[in-house]
């Protein structure tokens, strides 16, 4: 079946006004599922990270604790680049939300 004959709903070798009509309607709300899919992944992104910049530290710690020396010296050499990278990741996150929400907001 051809995107013509799917879009041809009453099958009058035409497509008229109401099946554009659907056919925009159904556009719009892929769409609409699409990006609240995105937002959805962005945030569940963000909180992971945020997740990541708490259990780091504890990470560092419980080394100590096992007495792995190596790995709690490893951990913490790069502990510096890591919070920069995730805090990065949570300030693009929140920063695109509070541009969209404000942009919207003088529309």
């Amino acid at each position: 079946m051809t995107e013509f004959e799917k879009a041809d709903v009453d099958g009058n070798g035409s497509i008229d006004q109401s099946e554009w009509d659907r056919m925009a309607f159904e556009d719009k709300r892929l769409k609409m599922l699409d990006d609240d899919a995105q937002r959805d992944a962005q945030r569940k992104m963000a909180w992971f990270a945020l997740f990541g910049m708490l259990l780091y530290p504890l990470s560092i710690i419980i080394c100590n604790v096992a007495n792995l020396d190596e790995a709690m010296n490893s951990l913490a050499s790069i502990a510096g680049v890591y919070f920069v990278s995730v805090a990065a990741i949570v300030a693009a996150f929140y920063g695109k939300e509070a541009y969209t929400k404000g942009k919207a907001n003088k529309e």
